[in-house]
């Protein structure tokens, strides 16, 4: 390990740390507060260098939400086309009645 670093206060957190092969990580939480819940909150990185030499940089964050990542080399979903964008705006703006009930 080159750099190690941690610190912890009431209910807060961060780590660091780099190694000699080139890896480094960052991690820091906190509670976050939606009225009445406490809800834990994460956001880091880490870096290191793939096999091919590519520097990958990975930023994150998990909360209420769920985890997500981002960085350059992961994937991303095609765009929505604009017919299906028109037709869930019309959908959610135009929600289905509900028939009353029918018997045969």
């Amino acid at each position: 390990m080159q750099r190690v670093e941690f610190s912890l206060r009431l209910s807060c957190f961060y780590f660091g740390y780099d190694t000699e092969n080139g890896i480094s990580v960052a991690e820091q939480g906190a509670p976050k507060f939606s009225g009445p819940n406490q809800i834990e909150s994460v956001r880091g990185q880490f870096s290191y260098t793939a096999p091919d030499g590519t520097p990958i940089l990975v930023t994150y964050t998990a909360d209420e939400n769920g985890f997500q990542a981002n960085g350059a080399h992961l994937p991303t979903p095609p765009p929505i086309p604009v017919a299906i964008q028109r037709a869930l705006a019309h959908n959610a703006a135009h929600p289905e009645e509900e028939e009353p009930y029918r018997r045969y």
